[in-house]
């Protein structure tokens, strides 16, 4: 499996964590992810770990966890704020965002960049000291 296909199974896992966030995957929550994927490259793989989630019953921070942990481990790239998007538009499929939604959502916003502002950090660091 090539890492991009990874990092978009793991997207799967991150909006069932969303979905689940108030403790029901409600109807058009479910909608909404549908047609989101519908269409998409890698809508097999992000529906494919959704329903694996939701099979296995595993807890959220379990699954956010990991989901991050992959994250950091792929690096920075664009692709993240397609998965804000999806998250959000998840959050908001079914009576608004909740407020566990929002911290999910929240969560993974700042601990990317928190993780890639000290590896910028990092990089300019060393690069000074290799010029000295």
């Amino acid at each position: 499996m090539k890492k991009e296909e990874k990092l978009y199974e793991v997207l799967g896992e991150l909006l069932y964590a969303v979905a689940m966030a108030d403790r029901v995957i409600q109807a058009e929550e479910r909608t909404a992810f549908n047609a989101l994927f519908k269409n998409h490259p890698y809508g097999d793989k992000i529906s494919w770990s959704f329903e694996y989630e939701e099979s296995k019953k595993s807890s959220l921070e379990e699954i956010y966890n990991k989901v991050i942990n992959y994250c950091h481990s792929y690096g920075a790239t664009p692709i993240y704020s397609e998965f804000i998007e999806a998250m959000n538009s998840i959050a908001k499929a079914a009576n608004g965002v909740e407020e566990n939604e929002i911290k999910i959502i929240d969560s993974f916003s700042t601990d990317l960049s928190k993780r890639f502002q000290r590896y910028a950090q990092s990089l300019m660091y060393y690069s000074r000291e290799e010029r000295d």
